[in-house]
């Protein structure tokens, strides 16, 4: 199985979109610092995944998430997000 996926950073306005076959793991790299390209926005929050059969599809996903409609719908997510947490 493959995950598309998408991290907030906690710390700058920052959404990181890719594909992995291990979630957990991939998430704790990034956090970690293990990627260079996501290592200045440490710490993140996993605010989305989508798993898939194969690689490919799950790349059409990452695809479509970093185009224009990916984006908004993904900083949607985050500002849904937010207010669940100033209203609880």
């Amino acid at each position: 199985m493959f995950y598309t996926y998408a991290l907030n950073s906690l710390k700058r306005n920052y959404i990181y979109v890719g594909i992995t076959s291990d979630i957990e793991r991939r998430v704790k790299e990034h956090n970690a610092g293990k990627n260079k390209t996501t290592r200045p926005y440490r710490p993140f929050v996993l605010i989305f995944k989508k798993e898939f059969k194969t690689r490919t599809e799950a790349r059409v996903e990452e695809k479509r998430l970093k185009s224009g409609y990916g984006k908004e719908f993904l900083k949607n997510l985050v500002q849904n997000q937010q207010k669940q947490h100033t209203e609880d």
